[in-house]
């Protein structure tokens, strides 16, 4: 049936956006630890490379067909490695609580077995709350890292900093209710099939 459809190569534009996000990775890491203002710009603009990435990679993966296996893995593999780097990162240096990032990774990795197990059944789509969550939280973590001090009048560097951890609150509770309808979809999945297995 599916004789005639085309194979998708494996070098394709989408992947190597995804291998590039994987390689900013470390980049990114190796920018912030190194504590000198210079480096901290750097930090910032490999963040919101990596992070733009992820928009282009999924346009192209959907507009031109060319969506893969190792796609779809390593898309989800760079996307949690940058994030939960950030997260890291901006606790580590006292920017944001270690019980946010601590949710946010249990959050990710939780999610992360769940597909993995429910891959034979169904794959799950990320759903809309789930995709407000990563803008919110790419938003509040660029936020988080550049130093508004720095070119901007004090007041308005700390009316942003607020604005970007309310950014951040607003991706925590929207990764809680997507990890809760997650769970609610995995459950529905597997008491629909469980008669199929009898």
């Amino acid at each position: 049936m599916n004789q005639n459809k085309p194979r998708v190569p494996l070098c394709n534009i989408a992947n190597i956006l995804t291998i590039i996000r994987l390689v900013l990775v470390p980049a990114f890491i190796v920018s912030f630890l190194v504590d000198d203002p210079a480096h901290r710009w750097w930090a910032v603009g490999i963040f919101f490379v990596a992070a733009s990435t992820d928009k282009l990679d999924g346009y192209f993966a959907r507009a031109w067909n060319l969506i893969t296996d190792f796609g779809k893995l390593a898309d989800s593999i760079a996307d949690k490695a940058l994030i939960i780097s950030a997260l890291l990162l901006l606790s580590w240096h006292g920017y944001l609580w270690w019980w946010v990032t601590i949710v946010f990774i249990v959050r990710e990795l939780g999610i992360t077995l769940l597909r993995m197990n429910l891959r034979k059944v169904k794959v799950m789509a990320a759903g809309w709350h789930g995709k407000v969550k990563m803008a919110a939280q790419s938003l509040a973590i660029g936020g988080l890292l550049l130093p508004w001090h720095v070119f901007l009048p004090q007041s308005l560097a700390v009316f942003l900093v607020y604005v970007s951890y309310s950014l951040m609150g607003i991706a925590l509770f929207y990764a809680l209710l997507s990890a809760f309808e997650y769970v609610r979809d995995a459950m529905r999945l597997l008491k629909n099939a469980a008669p199929e297995n009898h």
